[in-house]
């Protein structure tokens, strides 16, 4: 039984002031505390992350002026219930009554008796007599009313407290969500006399609730869809790429003009793979096509753009297309594709008959060249990134090798935010090593070793072609 409807019907006296004041001051600090993560958490209203936490946040702040609020109203002691009209105040600011509202309903004389914050709860004018039970049901949602019939026929029948929600319609056409409870009033011998409840307006309350199961909702659904991108990027990535572990090899009858591997490192900062690509194809007349390239951007999109771009390149090599000739084309190709895209490349076309590399490059560092324990990085011939500018063409050069050459050919990836230079000095400086690798699948290590922990944003294609014969 609450306190105020004990059996002498006499209001229970509220707690002492002290301790609750000091409760009361803690709830505030705590919610002016809360208040500044929310500030610190504003930013893009379409990020899911920071929507869950601002949504977050106003729960816990409704929450704490709740407490506030109920802890004043245990300091104040209880609101009237009357049983005649009265005109309702004005509820202080931040007190418990500007939400909740008391009502008895007495089963003997038929009256009911509510409390000026329940008038307002209901949007009713305080003159008029307040609602009967049998009339309450009149201003709750219809598909609502079998849920409160249910409550009150429980606590009057079988004496169950009431602890439930429906939602209300106010005379303004407002609709509200309420939350009662409530218990019955018995006498002597326990029959029930009376109903009493406390009925709260907790419209904003499941409004941010709702707005936090929507922010999750969400959260959970772009994880989701980030988790299913990544896994269809990597596996159309695996599907076109040559495979990058250990040395790749082709269908040769007799000893191969080539040693070749290839690695790819992902990036650091967990980004769905993107467009990075490497190729190494033998051509019918024998020559080999080696490459390597990357198109702007993450995920399922540019990763099947890259798988565009690699099957192109294969196709006009096979063709018979020289490296500055196909890279001519590719860039008509990106200029006018449906998804305009901009991507560098390098493409190199070996001749073992005369050991001539032949190449191309489009936006895209040139390839390394190592022999004796040192290194050195070739004329480049002009090239523009592709998709920048239409019916540009692209030059090509030379290089003549020799057996023991070794040929490198990276993406930006490798060393982000540094530069090409930095990038090719600190492979240059590996020339000692490569010297020494036994063959280029631990010239390969090498480099992953000097580059793998590195901080990268986005994934780096690395391919080494050593000559043999």
């Amino acid at each position: 039984m609450p306190p105020h409807l004990s059996a002498d019907r006499s209001p229970a006296q509220p707690p002492g002031r002290g301790p609750l004041d000091a409760l009361i001051s803690q709830a505030r600090r705590l919610k002016g505390e809360v208040d500044a993560v929310r500030r610190g958490a504003q930013g893009d209203a379409s990020d899911p992350q920071g929507r869950w936490e601002r949504a977050l946040c106003d729960l816990a702040l409704h929450q704490l002026d709740e407490l506030d609020d109920h802890l004043a109203q245990l300091r104040d002691g209880p609101p009237p219930v009357t049983t005649t009209p009265v005109t309702a105040p004005a509820a202080p600011p931040g007190s418990l009554l500007s939400r909740v509202g008391s009502a008895e309903w007495n089963l003997l004389t038929g009256e009911a008796g509510w409390s000026g914050e329940l008038f307002r709860i209901l949007g009713r004018n305080p003159v008029v007599p307040p609602l009967t039970l049998d009339e309450l049901p009149s201003v709750v949602l219809e598909e609502d009313r079998p849920r409160l019939t249910a409550m009150v026929t429980d606590c009057l029948v079988d004496a169950r407290p009431i602890d439930g929600e429906f939602r209300i319609v106010r005379p303004d056409g407002a609709v509200r969500t309420v939350h009662m409870m409530g218990e019955p009033v018995l006498d002597a011998d326990g029959s029930t006399t009376s109903m009493w409840a406390v009925l709260r307006d907790v419209s904003e309350l499941r409004r941010s609730q709702s707005a936090v199961r929507e922010t999750r909702d969400s959260l959970q659904h772009h994880r989701h869809r980030a988790q299913t991108e990544h896994r269809l990027a990597v596996e159309l990535q695996e599907a076109v790429l040559p495979p990058w572990r250990g040395s790749l090899r082709f269908p040769h009858r007799g000893r191969p003009a080539l040693d070749l591997a290839a690695h790819y490192l992902p990036s650091s900062a967990g980004t769905p793979f993107g467009g990075d690509w490497y190729d190494a194809l033998e051509l019918a007349d024998g020559d080999t096509l080696l490459g390597v390239g990357d198109l702007t951007g993450h995920g399922p999109g540019v990763t099947s753009g890259m798988a565009m771009l690699l099957g192109a390149v294969r196709g006009m090599a096979l063709a018979g297309s020289g490296p500055g000739q196909l890279m001519t084309w590719l860039n008509q190709l990106l200029d006018g594709a449906a998804q305009p895209a901009l991507g560098s490349a390098v493409c190199c076309r070996y001749r073992p008959a005369t050991r001539t590399l032949t190449w191309a490059r489009a936006g895209h560092p040139a390839p390394l060249l190592f022999r004796g324990g040192t290194g050195w990085v070739p004329d480049a011939p002009h090239g523009v990134l592709l998709g920048a500018t239409p019916g540009s063409c692209y030059g090509q050069a030379e290089e003549t090798l020799e057996v023991g050459d070794l040929l490198l050919l990276h993406t930006d990836g490798l060393v982000p935010r540094r530069g090409r230079r930095a990038a090719a000095q600190r492979l240059l400086d590996l020339a000692p090593r490569f010297t020494a690798a036994r063959d280029v699948q631990d010239c390969v290590r090498t480099v992953v070793e000097e580059f793998g922990g590195t901080e990268r944003e986005d994934g780096a294609c690395v391919l080494a072609a050593r000559v043999m014969s």
